[in-house]
């Protein structure tokens, strides 16, 4: 799949937006990804993590484990682990830190990539990382649906991207005199999840 296939997978379910958007790095943005509609659709969900996946054994072969960070990789890491053959566990918050919680383990020596959605800063895939440090399984590094750093972003690991793209932000302070006419909205999910245990 080339930049442009994934795109318009994106389009066509409607997840390609244009207006003003707070991202989770609280950075501005004229464009946002909603993943969301991307996986209420299982046949372009399908598409997207079958292709993630090829890409995924071309680099590191056999894969036993993938990890996702709850709540918006959990799909996507499902969909990957499925066409990889391998079984699929998330992180998600307590305490407002990723951590494997329901029984997960990663036994030891297990391969295993970290599935995103999609990388913006890499703070995410970060804090999965962090999160599975101790256990004695082998991360071969993360793979993502969507780089929308084109490469830039800091995962604190090898990353391979399905697509890579590049979305102008802007910080707070540097908001362009066209963009504040425009009312912002907050479309992403870490709020929703700061500080939930359940």
């Amino acid at each position: 799949m080339t930049n442009d296939d994934v795109l318009s997978v994106f389009k066509a379910a409607g997840g390609l937006l244009e207006g003003h958007f707070i991202l989770t790095s609280g950075r501005h943005s004229r464009t946002f990804l909603q993943k969301a509609f991307v996986f209420m659709d299982p046949p372009a969900t399908e598409a997207l993590c079958k292709a993630l996946a090829d890409k995924i054994k071309a680099r590191w072969g056999q894969v036993d484990y993938v990890v996702s960070p709850a709540v918006g990789a959990v799909i996507p890491g499902y969909e990957t682990a499925r066409h990889l053959g391998a079984k699929a566990v998330y992180v998600e918050r307590e305490e407002g830190k990723f951590r494997l919680r329901r029984g997960f383990t990663l036994p030891a020596e297990a391969r295993v990539v970290i599935v995103e959605d999609i990388v913006s800063t890499g703070i995410s895939v970060r804090e999965t990382l962090e999160a599975i440090q101790d256990a004695p399984c082998v991360v071969l590094g993360a793979a993502v649906i969507v780089d929308r750093s084109a490469g830039r972003a800091d995962v604190g690991c090898e990353l391979v991207a399905l697509a890579s793209i590049e979305v102008e932000s802007f910080a707070p302070d540097e908001i362009p005199d066209d963009l504040r006419d425009i009312p912002a909205i907050k479309p992403g999910s870490r709020a929703l999840s700061k500080g939930s245990a359940a």
